[in-house]
């Protein structure tokens, strides 16, 4: 029973999504609200505060738990590591408030389409429904399964047939008024914030709650000084905040207020064209496609096609072509019958319609998809206005670092009440000297410290033209020990010269054409293939498209024109591509080829296909290219040349991009039977025609870049869709694979009906006497890896298939294979996602490095994912460089290790800063003594928050160290660097404290004598407290003027310096300290300036710094005690703390390993013998191999979000290095 009402109580909201929430139901109690107000009213609004930062306390404060169904207020949870939650109100939507008649009966559905949540969602006969708005999401609770649904979209479970019959004709005028009320209005709007509401989000910040505390504590103990610049700076901090906020506020507002007010004509069901504005769209409208057009919601093609601009997704502005949906008469839900190509059939919100093809039978149509912030663009913007939290271990272990320092905080609260307590001072004297002591260990801008080499770093990138949407991400950049990069348009250039084709006649390949000898291509059907089988079009004169059929068109010399009068008559419709020879093209029978139908290019089907017609010619023709081993399997093994395997190698292994081209003659003479033609009737029985070959050259800065990633112990992966042999090739050009490195093919099969899965390891060879130079061919003899060379010098290479296969079937196998995994060839998206995410499970920091196209998913998943765009901000990925190419890589990496060892520094010194002031002030509290109001502003002023803000802004070292920065707070070297130095600080001031007492001319509280000091009440607050010691005077809570102050202040300031100093660490991650001009001068004006105070016998600056007198040899003593500790202390950061070899050596003497997941697997094989393995196959179900079959496996076209996980949170370096 409690497990039903814990079922009622809770459910799960948007499952298997990245936007994953735990919705809880609770009711509002009237006696617990008004108990709250009361308490609130009590505590002068201190409740309701720690409720604003806690919405759960507040929700179980004045709420009792109850059913989702009745609740009135739900608390919602993320199911992800940051387990954050948020308190939404259910409100209640009322049908009969519409204006037009609808049924109560309970039978009468509401909506014709059948898959609605609506028809659930409504209660009868009130006509009432309960819904949540969750970030700019509206969920409706649906009655029947008892759960919160999201609605402003149609529903995936709508087949084909649904989509065509049930909304083909347009909804009636009663279904669109219902659903506009349900689903909301089609905008995406952006709230202008006000600015009081902007300011009052700021100061309710807990880091400046803090801030007020502090202040006014200060204030009340007459630090006025510094107290108003620390005022003046928040105030600018707070307003810049604003105004920034702001200003992004009216961007994003400017941004999407076009897509609510664009005008568009729409299809109602028994009432013909519509117009009206596009916020009144509502899923399942039918939209016509004039031309040119914004889309203003997400719609799926069901007439017609169009070609798009989708950069705003991509980066990438290739136009695209969109065919209409399918007529399958199955009940197979949309998406799944067209698989990953269901994105060929959707217009996205917010690309551009760049050009409409009719069909011949009436205007472009698309159904209304998905509205409002449920479309492409709507979740682009929601991922700006919400963004996720990163899991970056830095962040936590600064928080337990605030909270130790907070603890030592609360020491020291309660040592001086003690001490005053025991001098019998007042308690409003005591509290205040208590808490001020409080204030002191923890410096209120430590939380923002880790920000400022962010700051300074995402500057330098700028002009470096590369741009941030996450400047968090900049500090994990420091931490990448792993670089996937996509080949084409990446490490190779973008564009593809034509090299020849290979034709064949009779099962034979004939002589090469060379497109470099200028001879014009010989007319064929190899030639008629080139011509026609592209997605190209002529759009304002200029034919535009895929680089590569751009380059295969040029090779053939013939020209696209528009459909003219003359093929009209012919039957031929607009819609149709007319390709006509150019002037440079060989002669030919042929005046022009029509295309009839095409079927674009798919990453998993690796192919495309046309259908097309010879003028003159009463039959068809089919057009096939794709990549060669694929589209083979397609043809009649009677036209592949049986040499096929051996003449695709000798290209693919020269690095040239090869590309397969078949044909056939279709047998039927009617239009109408081609349009009704399936592709897997369209790409059967081909006959093979030959090979294109084009050559895809290496980026110049392609090698020296993967070198540099080398020499940095950085791993280099390729993540391509292209042929394997051409990956492996371009990666040993490229020495992503060194000279003498061993590759070793891992080919995976699906099980067959009477045989398991199997995987084949083959050794691949390197031949000085093949076709080219440096020939690869794989070899299936006895070949194996010779024992000295199992280190790191073998590299695993495998295609997207057999990635799946071993996937599902061989999933214990996978991290063995990615420790030595550098090809991945003939990847899908899907399938790059997936395996950035394997990676990370492996406790890697990933970065992705591609053009933003087909990598979008690896890009988002990546830890650092960087987009070759021309743009400067593309949705694709956190970082996009406007120089394309991978350059981009190493100055990221650097400005990250710059950035995070800078805030490393920041955060160590603002920690010793802090216990430095709590030492010095614990001491003079001894003698109820403080220092003074102007000593304190010239090290919280002139030093400290001038070094906060100049310490950061030192370069990134130009060459990349060959091990990364520590990403860990609390690691050794760092814990030991602020003990040990704050050890060294307290022995010095004790030391200075205790041997002052010993000096003959020291007495407790300094009495006027024979000193140009003439009034001792300067110097003391007007406490009306004395008590005879055993000294010479009376002590005085809060006294300033003694001689106790006047020597721990240069030992702490000089102190606050030189640890500066020794925390601005240079090389290896940044530039010398003496590069970063105004931090260096800074320093040594501050220390010049503090020497000058101690040693100067000037009246007025003894009176203004509230100096005692001391004799020159105590102020020499007191200079040389600080220098010692500075010495001692740089020694032992630099050569000790700093020394990464001696760390090396005692975690091997002591045993200690890493304990990242591929450290482990690393120290596992190596003490294999029979790793790796070479020229044998091994199947699932082996359990002398430990293989299983993955029974809970999904395909990572389908891997749920729930299941990303970002891992890596470690510090120890790739390959072989010991750390």
């Amino acid at each position: 029973m409690e497990e039903e009402s814990k079922k009622d109580h809770q459910a799960l909201l948007n499952p298997g999504e990245e936007n994953e929430l735990e919705v809880f139901g609770y009711q509002t109690q009237k006696l617990r609200r008004v108990l709250f107000l009361v308490t609130s009213l009590l505590t002068c609004g201190v409740l309701p505060l720690i409720f604003y930062w806690k919405p759960q306390w507040r929700v179980w404060a004045y709420c009792i738990p109850c059913s989702l169904q009745e609740a009135d207020t739900v608390l919602l949870r993320t199911t992800d590591e940051f387990q954050r939650y948020m308190r939404k109100k259910v409100i209640c939507l009322y049908l009969s408030t519409l204006k037009i008649p609808i049924s109560k009966n309970t039978e009468e559905p509401l909506v014709a389409d059948c898959h609605s949540v609506i028809n659930k969602a409504v209660l009868k006969p009130e006509l009432k429904l309960r819904c949540i708005q969750v970030q700019k999401i509206r969920y409706v609770w649906n009655n029947l399964e008892k759960k919160f649904q999201k609605v402003g979209l149609l529903e995936d479970s709508n087949s084909c047939y649904d989509i065509h019959h049930t909304f083909g004709l347009g909804l009636t005028t009663e279904e669109q008024e219902i659903r506009r009320l349900v689903c909301g209005p089609n905008a995406i709007e952006v709230e202008i914030q006000p600015i009081w509401k902007l300011l009052v989000k700021q100061v309710l910040n807990p880091f400046y709650v803090l801030q007020v505390f502090t202040l006014t504590l200060w204030l009340s103990q007459g630090y006025i000084e510094y107290s108003v610049a620390i005022i003046i700076l928040s105030v600018l901090s707070i307003g810049l905040s604003v105004y920034d906020l702001r200003q992004q506020s009216v961007k994003l507002h400017n941004l999407v207020e076009d897509h609510n007010k664009v005008q568009v004509k729409i299809t109602v069901k028994g009432k013909g064209l519509q117009e009206l504005e596009s916020r009144l769209l509502v899923p399942g409208d039918v939209l016509i496609l004039p031309g040119k057009l914004s889309l203003p919601c997400d719609a799926v093609l069901i007439d017609g096609s169009c070609v798009v601009n989708e950069g705003m997704l991509t980066g990438e502005s290739i136009p695209v072509i969109k065919t209409p949906l399918p007529h399958a008469e199955n009940t197979t839900a949309w998406k799944s019958h067209s698989l990953e190509d269901y994105r060929k059939h959707v217009l996205f919100c917010g690309t551009e319609v760049i050009q409409v093809k009719t069909s011949g039978q009436g205007p472009v149509r698309a159904v209304v998809l998905q509205t409002g912030y449920n479309t492409a663009k709507g979740d682009l913007v929601r991922s700006i206005l919400y963004p996720r939290p990163l899991n970056f271990k830095l962040y936590n272990d600064a928080f337990k670092f605030i909270v130790s320092l907070a603890f030592l905080g609360i020491m020291g609260f309660f040592y001086a009440l003690g001490v005053y307590k025991y001098h019998g001072a007042s308690p409003q004297d005591t509290m205040a000297m208590a808490l001020l002591l409080l204030t002191v260990a923890v410096p209120p801008v430590l939380p923002a410290a880790l920000t400022t080499g962010i700051v300074y770093a995402q500057r330098r990138l700028k002009k470096k033209r590369i741009f941030c949407i996450s400047p968090q991400r900049i500090n994990m950049c420091g931490q990448i020990n792993l670089v996937c990069f996509d080949k084409t348009g990446t490490l190779t250039e973008d564009g593809l010269d034509l090299w020849g084709t290979v034709p064949t006649v009779d099962n034979c390949f004939q002589e090469v054409h060379s497109f470099t000898s200028g001879k014009a291509l010989p007319w064929g059907p190899l030639c008629a293939a080139m011509a026609s089988c592209h997605s190209l079009i002529l759009l304002d004169g200029t034919i535009q498209g895929d680089p590569l059929d751009l380059k295969m068109f040029e090779g053939t010399a013939w020209i696209i024109e528009d459909c003219n009068a003359d093929y009209c008559e012919l039957g031929i419709s607009d819609s149709n591509v007319i390709i006509k020879p150019g002037p440079k093209a060989s002669q030919t029978p042929v005046e022009a080829i029509i295309v009839l139908r095409q079927f674009p290019f798919s990453s998993s089907l690796q192919r495309m296909s046309v259908v097309a017609q010879l003028a003159g010619e009463d039959h068809f023709h089919v057009y096939v290219k794709g990549a060669p081993e694929m589209l083979a399997r397609f043809c009649r093994p009677e036209t592949v040349p049986r040499n096929f395997p051996k003449e695709l190698r000798n290209y693919t292994v020269q690095g040239f991009r090869v590309i397969a081209l078949a044909h056939k003659v279709l047998k039927m003479e009617k239009l109408s039977e081609v349009i009704s033609l399936t592709r897997e009737h369209v790409e059967s029985e081909l006959t093979f025609l030959g090979l294109l070959v084009m050559e895809n050259r290496l980026k110049k800065e392609t090698k020296a870049v993967l070198k540099e990633l080398s020499e940095a112990r950085i791993r280099t992966v390729m993540i391509t869709g292209d042929n394997l042999q051409t990956a492996i090739t371009v990666a040993k050009n490229s020495e992503m694979i060194p000279r003498g490195s061993q590759v070793i093919l891992v080919e995976a099969n699906e099980p067959e009906e009477f045989a398991p899965a199997s995987v084949t390891w083959q050794l691949v060879e390197n031949q000085e006497n093949g076709p080219g130079k440096n020939e690869t061919y794989i070899n299936i003899g006895d070949s194996s890896v010779p024992v000295e060379e199992k280190g790191s010098c073998y590299h695993f290479a495998m295609s997207g298939k057999s990635y799946q296969v071993i996937l599902q079937h061989f999933n214990s196998l996978l991290p063995k294979i990615l420790v030595n995994g550098t090809i991945f060839a003939r990847m899908s998206p899907g399938q790059k996602s997936s395996l950035v995410e394997e990676f990370q499970k492996l406790n890697y920091y990933v970065g992705m490095c591609g053009d933003g196209a087909n990598d979008c998913g690896a890009l988002k998943m990546a830890h650092a994912g960087i987009s070759l765009s021309e743009q400067e901000a593309s949705v694709a990925s956190p970082f996009t460089s406007k120089t394309t190419n991978i350059e981009c890589v190493p100055h990221l990496i650097r400005e990250g290790r710059a950035a995070l060892v800078s805030s490393f520094g920041v955060f160590k010194y603002l920690t010793m800063y802090g216990m430095i002031q709590f030492i010095g002030t614990s001491l003079l509290y001894w003698q109820l003594q403080l220092f003074g109001n102007y000593q304190y502003l010239m090290q919280d002023v002139a030093i400290t928050l001038m070094v906060c803000l100049t310490m950061s802004a030192t370069h990134a070292y130009p060459k990349l160290a060959p091990y990364r920065p520590s990403g860990q707070l609390l690691s050794p070297p760092l814990l030991l660097s602020v003990v040990l130095n704050a050890c060294f600080n307290c022995i010095v001031q004790v030391c200075a404290f205790l041997l002052l007492k010993q000096q003959p001319w020291y007495c407790e509280v300094y009495r006027y004598s024979k000193c140009f000091l003439d009034s001792q009440s300067n110097f003391s607050t007007n406490v009306g407290f004395s008590r005879n010691g055993t000294g010479n005077g009376a002590l005085l809570p809060g006294s300033v003027l003694s001689f106790e102050s006047t020597t721990l202040w240069p030992i702490t300031t000089i102190n606050c310096i030189t640890t500066a100093f020794i925390f601005s660490k240079g090389k290896p991650f940044r530039k010398p300290i003496y590069t970063n001009y105004i931090f260096s001068f800074l320093l040594a004006s501050a220390l010049g300036l503090t020497i000058f105070l101690q040693f100067s016998d000037f009246q007025d600056i003894y009176r203004g710094m509230e100096f005692v007198p001391t004799v020159t040899s105590w102020r020499v003593s007191v200079l040389v005690a600080a220098l010692t500790q500075f010495c001692v202390a740089f020694f032992v950061e630099d050569a000790i703390l700093q020394n990464r070899a001696l760390w090396l050596l005692i975690k091997k003497e002591c045993g200690i390993y890493s304990k990242s997941q591929y450290r482990i697997w690393q120290r596992k094989l190596a003490k294999d013998p029979t790793w790796p393995p070479t020229n044998r196959t091994d199947y699932s179900g082996d359990g002398r191999n430990g293989f299983y079959i993955n029974q809970g496996f999904e395909s990572s076209e389908q891997i749920p979000k729930e299941k990303l996980n970002l891992g890596g949170q470690t510090t120890e370096q790739h390959f072989w290095t010991r750390l």
